[in-house]
């Protein structure tokens, strides 16, 4: 049986946004999303923080004081700082996007946007963040993704199949988020044409994990729970 020598550190995004309103916005989104959430309000201070508080995942504003999203993100790739970047503008031209890319942007949103789509997006940054990190919280326990099993509570450790753990590993990345039946499927399940087996792995994490491991939302889907 293995144990983790620490508790994995909450995920960082740091929001760089000069509209306070927006800012304030996107931190009480991401905050609820259970990220650890640092705000800049000019492209100065967005330096200072993300120098300083490493984040692992940015949201950083084209058109900013002191120093430009542009720049600042440039800045940035040049000391190393390997953040994550979604950059957010209102300039809609391909060729803004292109630059956003190519100066070090993983991904690019105009504005308005959605918020759902917002969510999506940092989400997927979210996961390629972690595909580097072994260990996901679930609850008090965690999911030891190298050993492909669960960590409990109690000191225990449960041994996951591929699928198994593939589909808790979904549900851990976002603990907050309600996943629906069809995603799962898409993203767990591809080569599969029911929605029901999800509920059949569902089912068999629950036998091995107890209930409380994944909860059902009626009429919307699963989340993650506790071990």
């Amino acid at each position: 049986m293995s144990n983790p020598a620490q508790a994995p550190e909450p995920i960082r995004l740091l929001v760089v946004e000069d509209d306070r309103e927006m800012a304030a916005m996107l931190a009480e989104l991401f905050v609820s999303e259970g990220y650890e959430v640092d705000v800049a309000l000019d492209g100065q201070e967005g330096v200072h923080l993300a120098l300083s508080r490493k984040p692992d995942i940015m949201v950083l504003d084209r058109g900013l004081p002191a120093i430009d999203g542009l720049d600042l993100m440039v800045r940035l790739r040049r000391v190393g700082v390997t953040a994550k970047i979604l950059m957010l503008t209102g300039r809609s031209d391909v060729a803004e996007r292109v630059r956003g890319l190519n100066a070090g942007a993983e991904d690019y949103l105009g504005k308005p946007f959605d918020v759902d789509e917002l969510i999506a997006r940092v989400r997927a940054l979210h996961r390629r963040h972690l595909e580097h990190t072994d260990l996901l919280p679930l609850g008090q326990g965690y999911l030891d993704l190298r050993q492909r099993e669960v960590l409990t509570s109690q000191g225990g450790s449960v041994e996951l199949s591929a699928r198994e753990c593939d589909l808790l590993r979904t549900l851990a990345v976002a603990p907050n988020v309600i996943c629906r039946r069809t995603d799962l499927l898409t993203q767990v399940f591809p080569e599969a044409t029911s929605e029901s087996i999800v509920d059949t792995y569902v089912h068999y994490l629950r036998r091995k994990l107890g209930r409380e491991a994944i909860r059902t939302v009626h009429g919307l889907g699963y989340r993650a729970g506790s071990v």
